[in-house]
């Protein structure tokens, strides 16, 4: 293979990759991987005390990121 080959292969992967990478990216600010009933199962099977110490945490962890 010559050197304009190679050059052609690897900028053909690169932009392939890039739009890949655009993709997952749009994918994830549109929320098309959030599985709200699957979050929603852990819930519905927790116990009081459960949530209690899951707020507890979500609290300390959002005054630690002040």
């Amino acid at each position: 293979m010559n050197t304009a080959m190679v050059a052609v292969m690897l900028a053909t992967s690169i932009v392939i990759g890039l739009i890949g990478l655009v993709a997952f990216l749009w994918g994830l600010k549109n929320g098309q991987f959030d599985d709200e009933k699957k979050m929603m199962q852990g819930v519905l099977f927790d116990s009081e005390e459960d949530l209690r110490h899951a707020v507890n945490d979500n609290k300390n962890t959002i005054k630690d990121e002040k």
